[in-house]
């Protein structure tokens, strides 16, 4: 059965903790959380990273709990291995397709054995699951993981991070059970929602979780200048920090280590041999990591046409919009009179300054103070509806005689990533997309994932202290390249086709170099030559020689680049991005990634087997963000929009605007503060003007949403008809808890209602036996039945729980999208 753990109350905060429960586990009326300690060992060589994740669960319960765990990793790091320690045992994890992992581990805990499995769901957020925990036991599931170290101006940055913050779901609920146990629905833009939006804690929840991080530092040669840590207090001896005890997983972890920057960075190809290659031939001989600093030599810059694409919503709120207003501000002074410029602010709608034209504005004084003026009084509100003002900033540059660049600046937080990096692949060709992250627990890998499609660079802003540092690189990055439309040649040095990541190459700008990493062919011998075009029209070139080198890391580094290709060319359908094939590389070189999964399972039985209570732990809320609505789906998305738009008022009166909260729940906009607020149309009358007006359809029966997952239930129930006396128990008090939140919507759900205190009695000490027991099994299936209208003894229909529907860009449910 599943335990729901929501926020506390003021009422149970305001109760004492159990001393013998342990440092980080809180006593409530429901019991503790099962997540106790994460702890992180990390070895910086040079500019590379091998990081050990630790997590500790413990079961403060009298019985076996599966503990489930919803976490970010680094984007760019290899996943290369897992361990799961218990008691005596210690158990190695095999990585396997993902499906096949997941049945091996349902069998063991259906059998009574200990398993974990560690799944990923975007570049930077995996799950974890625990089964068979024993009461009292405590279990550590150890990752193992190798990155590089991003260099830009002078620094490389170590970031890991530590919370995966609220997410805006757009999209139409999708019908069905949920295929995780998140706080949101699946819908049809995010199909995997349920699997990406852990609880989130009550703000004042007592530090929960005990952290360790402990980082060494190698320069490996490399001259070691300036040690930073911008949002955790470390300890720093010259080659260790370490952060002080009572740190909360609330935001990223960041370590910015400075180095002379004409020794940190050297153009170079160094080149791995791999083992025989006759197993795998199209994977070639070896690894090459390619690295080209810029040309220093300046060239006078093309003019450029730029649109600043702001996010205004709801989650920007604090000072993260003071940050973005600062630095859209700053992007737009330094433009040039030969510049052309627009601005989009989005949230659920999409507006422009006002005085501004609808296409591209010369970049005069005038037009660029008119902007500034605008960009003051943005506020945050409403959903992050992100698509449409990319799609429209991709629709105003066409001239292709000028640099085109998009500039996102935002934190990044949807769940529609895959949806958008399908949408926007065609669109954003010949033109440069660069994204300014602004968050302490920033998405950074969709963020990333944009900026690698348009042929841009990333550039995260964790605090206001960082933003005037930040703005100096972003200036560099938004201004044109020193060299562009890169391409590689042989000389010697021959890649493997369709191997070579990032699969488009970025132009080159000051202070930031290219690293590039793909297979060869042949022997290890030779030179690559990288060619582009100057901003003057010149031709560009750099022969850089191989140099053989045993780094162990470099083949899994340039699988996970490679895998995170392949994976959003797979989210775009383009030819050769396969399944198949992401699965093969995945195996082959041991890199998780989103079609396989590591599991580990313990030979020992420990249980008597059955299903174990599931307990989700919820997360922090991210620090700097400001208490959210409870979690809805965004289903009223397309009415919303109508409604905000039959009801726009100027950008003065920002400040009406629906909240985050409100929109996300699907609530008008209030009336304009200063004024008395215009009396109503009829509810029923607006609605139907907006229907007409928008081409929406109107809003499903609630009868008819619930009736879908009703169905659901009585297959289930009617499938299990052969289950034990305690498998009975479990079903019906498990049906109690969903039906509760089901119906709570539903006009006169009959006899349903009066079913679920019964349903969750018997999780009771005195539930149900015997006769009693059967009545009530054979009342529940009449209940069910009756609701959707199908008689107990007529087949439902056959659901297919892998295809799922399909709407829009959203294709079919991929076969990991499936409920446990």
């Amino acid at each position: 059965m599943t335990v729901q753990i929501r926020p506390l109350d003021d009422g149970e905060l305001a109760r004492p903790t159990d001393d013998e429960a342990g440092f980080g586990a809180l006593t409530t009326a429901r019991g503790n959380l099962p997540l106790e300690t994460l702890d992180v060992r990390a070895t910086v060589t040079g500019l590379t990273a091998r990081t050990v994740l630790s997590q500790g669960f413990r079961n403060p319960h009298d019985e076996p709990i599966e503990a489930t765990y919803v976490f970010p990793l680094p984007d760019r790091a290899a996943v290369t291995g897992m361990r799961m320690e218990a008691a005596d045992r210690v158990v190695e994890a095999e990585l396997a397709e993902r499906q096949a992992a997941r049945e091996r581990y349902d069998a063991a805990i259906e059998a009574g054995q200990r398993a974990s499995i560690a799944e990923e769901e975007r570049p930077d957020v995996f799950t974890m699951r625990v089964g068979n925990i024993l009461p009292g036991e405590h279990v550590t599931v150890r990752l193992a993981m190798a990155g590089p170290l991003p260099y830009a101006d002078g620094a490389g940055t170590y970031r890991f991070p530590l919370v995966v913050a609220p997410r805006y779901i757009p999209g139409n609920p999708l019908p069905g059970s949920s295929v995780g146990d998140g706080a949101a629905l699946d819908t049809d833009a995010v199909p995997d929602a349920s699997r990406i939006t852990p609880p989130v804690l009550l703000p004042g929840f007592p530090n929960p979780v005990r952290l360790t991080i402990d980082v060494d530092v190698d320069p490996a040669g490399l001259p070691l200048t300036d040690v930073r840590s911008s949002l955790h207090t470390v300890d720093w001896d010259g080659r260790h920090a370490r952060v002080v005890a009572g740190e909360r997983v609330d935001r990223d972890f960041i370590l910015r280590l400075g180095y002379a920057e004409e020794h940190a960075a050297a153009t170079a190809l160094t080149v791995v041999p791999g083992p025989d290659p006759t197993d795998a031939p199209e994977y070639g001989s070896g690894t090459f990591r390619l690295t080209v600093l810029p040309p220093a030599d300046a060239v006078p810059p093309r003019p450029r046409d730029v649109v600043l694409v702001l996010d205004r919503s709801g989650s920007m709120a604090g000072w993260k919009m003071v940050a973005a207003r600062r630095a859209a501000a700053r992007i737009i002074d330094t433009l040039t009179d030969a510049d052309r410029f627009a601005v989009l602010l989005f949230d659920h709608e999409l507006s422009r300054p006002q005085g501004l034209s609808e296409g591209l504005a010369p970049a005069t004084d005038r037009h660029r103070f008119r902007a500034v003026e605008e960009l003051a009084r943005a506020d945050a509100r409403g959903g992050t509806e992100m698509l449409a003002p990319l799609v429209e900033a991709t629709r105003l540059l066409t001239d292709a005689s000028r640099d085109r660049v998009v500039v996102l600046v935002t934190d990044g937080q949807v769940g529609n990533e895959d949806q958008i990096v399908a949408a926007m692949t065609d669109p954003l060709r010949g033109l440069r997309l660069h994204a300014v992250g602004i968050d302490r627990a920033v998405n950074a890998g969709f963020l990333n994932r944009l900026a690698i499609l348009g042929g841009g660079r990333c550039e995260l802003v964790e605090s206001e202290d960082r933003l005037d540092e930040a703005m100096a690189s972003i200036h560099r990055r938004i201004g044109s390249p020193v060299v562009s439309r890169l391409r590689l040649e042989p000389d010697g040095v021959e890649p493997v086709p369709d191997t070579i990541a990032p699969t488009r190459l970025p132009d080159l700008f000051p202070g930031t170099p290219l690293v590039v990493s793909g297979r060869y062919r042949g022997a290890p011998e030779g030179a690559l030559v990288l060619r582009g075009i100057r901003p003057d029209g010149e031709p560009w070139q750099a022969r850089i020689p191989a140099r053989i080198s045993d780094e162990p890391t470099a083949a899994v580094l340039w699988a996970r680049d490679h895998l995170r290709d392949l994976e959003d060319g797979y989210a775009a359908s383009r030819p050769g991005a396969t399944e198949d094939r992401i699965v093969a590389t995945s195996l082959r070189f041991g890199v998780l990634c989103r079609f396989t999964a590591f599991v580990a399972v313990d030979s020992r039985v420990v249980t008597e087997g059955g299903t174990p209570h599931r307990i989700t732990q919820p997360v922090e809320l991210p620090s700097g963000w400001q208490p959210p609505a409870p979690p809805q789906h965004f289903a009223a998305a397309p009415r919303m929009a109508s409604f905000a738009k039959h009801r726009a008022m100027p950008m003065a009166d920002a400040g009406a605007a629906p909240s985050y909260g409100q929109v996300l729940a699907g609530m008008p906009a209030p009336a304009a503060p200063g004024g008395p607020a215009a009396p109503p149309p009829p509810v029923a009358e607006m609605l139907a003007e907006l229907d007409e007006e928008a081409d929406v359809p109107p809003p499903p029966d609630p009868r008819e949403q619930v009736g879908a997952q009703v169905s659901e239930e009585l297959r289930r129930l009617r499938e299990a008809r052969p289950a034990s006396a305690g498998e009975r128990l479990a079903l019906l008090s498990d049906l109690g808890t969903r039906l509760a939140v089901l119906l709570a919507g539903v006009p006169e759900p009959g006899p349903l209602a009066d079913l679920v205190p019964r349903l969750r009695a018997c999780d009771s000490d005195q539930p149900p036996t015997g006769g009693d027991l059967e009545t009530l099994w054979q009342e529940t299936l009449d209940a069910l039945a009756a609701f959707v209208g199908q008689p107990d003894g007529e087949p439902p229909a056959e659901l297919d729980p892998q295809a799922g529907p399909t709407a829009g860009d959203a294709g079919p449910r991929r076969r990991f999208w499936t409920r446990r």
